[in-house]
């Protein structure tokens, strides 16, 4: 035993550099346990009992209790077996406020305002849309390849932030109506996916029957795409006389894009609204091309905004989410109030060219759809956002992502398996309550039935 002494006592001698001297077995235990609280790290403390929750965070960044999740309480196995904590609510931040692009402004004393709060749920909720309009497009793009779409297809990637921002600032009765570009309207206007799809293949469980296609859709409050350019502005107009008449505080977004501009349609529309100040927000939805002419060599003036001369108008970046919210809150209000008409101008960019027989690069470059990409798009603003302000983790929003490839390919199962619809069918709904009557078909001795 003393031989065993005098060896703790040498190797505790040359370990703290102190002379230990003739010690008993309890005074060099306890030598040696300063030398190692001293010397040692920090020792994890060992849970033998439930986890406890994390520390909540500063007052200033919780979120309400209702959202806070504790951590895991599952109990360890074994002594010293590393503790693997979840993120909870509690980590994230639930809410910020962020700078925005200042508007440009015509006939107003002051546009919308300069910042933007954006809540983690509305961030989860803009990217899961914007990301589900991307996907779906992607897919149809992949359909008209295979020839299981035919005819008329406009595809909507790259301006998922003017639908989703629209959407965002009115409300679900105020009434929408938008060109042939109409795909994701569709969408934030509560429309399926499996419907959308279905539709652009012509089968029975599409929106429209199978027999609209991808420009004519509709949902309730919701118009459609509309095939001749231009023409859906008055009938915008006339949904906005119909609110004035009904009394019912509800506004109508009348929707055309840079190549529509120029129709003599609009400024009809225009003058009659901004005569009867008609709640009715008008947007062009400036994508730098109406079909392959750019818009410098299509119009004399690109100020699409001051394009209703006495009516007030707005510039607003339109791959900027939250600037394409503010902006469209600015101008319901300003309906809503009785002011009458206003103008918006969303300068956004689509990477698809004009419909599925422009390849897009014949009269842009493949370097420039690319640079877009890289620097604006939208929904690479808003992930960046989130991440950086620690607002959602990569993880969550890559779970968003594969649920969203799910839903877009079981939809896509459902729109080459569901039948076509019958040439009974075809001549059905062209009138809403009415009786059946007959309807000549291809000639004066085919007749098909119609029905309500």
């Amino acid at each position: 035993m003393q031989n065993m002494l005098t060896i703790i006592s040498n190797a505790l001698c040359r370990i703290t550099g102190r002379h230990a001297g003739a010690q008993t077995v309890s005074e060099l235990l306890i030598d040696l346990s300063e030398y190692v609280n001293i010397t040692s790290p920090t020792a994890p403390v060992m849970v033998t009992t439930e986890r406890q929750p994390p520390e909540p965070p500063p007052v200033s960044a919780r979120a309400p209790e209702a959202q806070l999740v504790s951590a895991q309480t599952d109990a360890v196995a074994r002594p010293g077996a590393r503790v693997v904590v979840s993120r909870s609510y509690a980590d994230f931040t639930p809410a910020m406020t962020f700078d925005i692009k200042k508007c440009d402004v015509h006939r107003l004393e002051e546009g919308p305002p300069l910042k933007a709060e954006l809540t983690r749920e509305q961030g989860l909720q803009y990217y899961r849309t914007m990301q589900t309009i991307r996907r779906m497009e992607l897919k149809a793009d992949q359909l008209y390849k295979q020839k299981i779409i035919r005819g008329f297809c406009h595809l909507y990637d790259g301006q998922e932030a003017c639908a989703m921002g629209i959407e965002a600032a009115i409300n679900p009765t105020d009434h929408l109506i938008t060109a042939y570009r109409a795909h994701g309207y569709t969408y934030t206007r509560g429309v399926a996916v499996k419907e959308i799809l279905a539709e652009l293949t012509g089968r029975k469980g599409g929106v429209a029957k199978g027999k609209g296609g991808s420009m004519h859709m509709y949902a309730p409050h919701f118009y459609g795409g509309n095939g001749i350019v231009g023409a859906q502005v008055p009938l915008g107009a006339g949904i906005a006389l119909a609110c004035q008449y009904q009394g019912n505080n509800q506004l109508c977004v009348t929707l055309y894009g840079d190549g529509a501009a120029n129709q003599g349609q609009l400024f009809e529309s225009f003058n009659m609204a901004a005569l009867w100040k008609l709640p009715c927000i008008f947007i062009c939805e400036n994508n730098k091309y109406g079909m392959g002419t750019s818009v410098e060599r299509a119009a004399a003036s690109t100020d699409y905004y001051k394009r209703g001369d006495y009516i007030p108008g707005l510039r607003v970046d339109g791959m900027d989410i939250l600037c394409v919210r503010e902006a469209t809150k600015f101008a319901a209000d300003h309906c809503r109030s009785g002011k009458g008409p206003i103008v918006m101008e969303l300068q956004t960019y689509r990477y698809h060219g004009h419909s599925m027989s422009d390849p897009g690069v014949s009269y842009r470059t493949r370097e420039e759809i690319q640079e877009v990409r890289s620097k604006s798009d939208p929904i690479s603003l808003l992930k960046e956002r989130m991440l950086s302000n620690n607002m959602a983790s990569v993880e969550e929003l890559k779970e968003i992502d594969v649920a969203i490839r799910k839903e877009v390919e079981e939809a896509t199962q459902y729109a080459t398996s569901d039948p076509e619809p019958p040439l009974d069918d075809l001549c059905n709904h062209i009138f809403a309550n009415s009786p059946p009557l007959e309807v000549r078909g291809t000639n004066p001795w085919v007749k098909l039935k119609s029905t309500s």
